[in-house]
Order: C-alpha cells, then sequence, then structure tokens
C-alpha cells in the first residue's frame, strides 16, 4: 500500500477530513495527522481528547468487504497498535472494543466509521488517537478514565515520527493478511492482547452491566461471555475488569 501522509496543524477532526477526501475521490492509503483537533469525537459521541504531544491520525482504506465485516477492521487496527506500540514499551495490553492501555490506563483509542453506497462499503476511515508524551499541565479534567503515554512507560526517548512508521508499517501487514488470510490470525493475535482474556468482566451497555468470564471473540468480532453457564454474544459496550484494573 502507498501512504500519502498530509500533516495539519489544526482540523475539525481526522476522520472527518478523511472523509471529505474520500467522498472527493482520495485513493486507499491517505493518511490524515493533526497537531490539533477542534470537534474530535470517539464511541459513543464522547468527546476525543487529543492533548498536547499526542498523535491524531486517520487512515483511509477501501477494502473490497461487506458493510458486516468493517467492525473487523477496528480489531485489525488494535492489533497493529498493540504490535506497533509494544516496540517502545512492553505493557501494552487491547480493551474490548478499541481501547489500548499500559497498566490499566487508556494511550490509545480507536474509532473506525465507513461509508456505503448501495449496499457496498466505498470507504473505511480508522481513526486512532495516541499519548506519546504527558500533557505538561495535566490531563483534561472530564477524562472519564485513567489516562498515560508511551514515553512514561518506554525506557527510550519516543518521538512521534517513529511512532507513525511503526504503526504504518505494522497496519499495513496486518491489513494485508487480513484481505488474504480472513479474520482467523486477527482473531488469535487480538485474543492473545486482550486485558480481560478468560478473565471476570462487567461489561455497561449505558444502562445495564453484564458480568461474566471473557472467552473469546465471535467470527464477528464479537464479545464472547460467559454468563451462568451460558454464551452471550456482546456488541457493544464498556468492558471492565472485576478486580479493578481496567
Amino acid at each position: 500500500m502507498h501512504f500519502n501522509i498530509q500533516y495539519f496543524a489544526s482540523v475539525d477532526s481526522t476522520n472527518l477530513e478523511a472523509m471529505r477526501q474520500a467522498e472527493s475521490g482520495a485513493k486507499e492509503g491517505l493518511v490524515i495527522i493533526a497537531q490539533e483537533q477542534t470537534a474530535g469525537k470517539g464511541r459513543l459521541g464522547r468527546k476525543w481528547h487529543t492533548v498536547e504531544h499526542a498523535l491524531a491520525m486517520t487512515v483511509l482504506l477501501r477494502p473490497h468487504i461487506a458493510a458486516a465485516d468493517v467492525p473487523k477492521l477496528s480489531l485489525l487496527t488494535a492489533v497493529a497498535l498493540h504490535q506497533a506500540l509494544s516496540t517502545f514499551t512492553p505493557d501494552i495490553r487491547i480493551k474490548w472494543p478499541n481501547d489500548l492501555l499500559i497498566h490499566g490506563a487508556k494511550v490509545s483509542g480507536i474509532l473506525t466509521e465507513m461509508r456505503c453506497r448501495q449496499g457496498q462499503v466505498k470507504a473505511v476511515i480508522l481513526g486512532m488517537g495516541i499519548n506519546i508524551s504527558a500533557p505538561q499541565h495535566g490531563w483534561p479534567q472530564d477524562i472519564n478514565q485513567p489516562a498515560t503515554d508511551l514515553q512514561s512507560a518506554s525506557q527510550n526517548k519516543v518521538e512521534q515520527a517513529d511512532v507513525v512508521q511503526a504503526i504504518l508499517s505494522s497496519l499495513e501487514q496486518w491489513y494485508t493478511r487480513f484481505l488474504h488470510e480472513g479474520f482467523a490470525p486477527v482473531r488469535q493475535a487480538w485474543w492473545a492482547a486482550h486485558v480481560a482474556s478468560q478473565q471476570q468482566v462487567s461489561v455497561s451497555d449505558g444502562q445495564h452491566y453484564i458480568q461474566g468470564t471473557a472467552i473469546g471473540l465471535a467470527d464477528d468480532g464479537a464479545l464472547r461471555l460467559l454468563v451462568n453457564g451460558q454464551e452471550r454474544l456482546i456488541i457493544a459496550g464498556d468492558v471492565s475488569l472485576l478486580d479493578g484494573k481496567s
């Protein structure tokens, strides 16, 4: 894949900018990187904080896959980020569905969006935010979970350019593998890196809580949860370990 990297001092959202360019005919491999986002958003409409020394990046893909398979690309992105960020610290873990943690604190998040036309996937944008180093004046007050950064967990100086290179290299590797081998290798790598594999978790959909044991990923990327001896598939929600570590 050829990456076309565009840098912006400020945009409303790297995802929005990537989607605008996608709708204008931009090719697969477009990469939008911004120093500041004025209207970044995360899952469930939450605000996406782009603090100083953070990397806000979106990659445009145009895969020939069914719309139902697009959520798998979010899990693929988590696997690619896990591999890339592990070169800076060995303590990276994935938290379902799309966060990366260091010792229970969030270092990165992912937001995947798509455009379809007449049932065909026309564009998939992979938005990701990575905290490179801690903000000088502390983390924003309204962040709803512990946050951390790569530099605090690394023994060496972490440069944004090196992080970008590692992510794009890993993403290309896993995307190519996904297109040729399907979801199975992604699922296996994701589960091996998941913070709650075979552990007791609580899942919240914003209104209700479900407690059970995380036992795997389904073929469609849903979280398999063993609840009172019966398997349940979790399509969306926020997961936390019952021991409170994530």
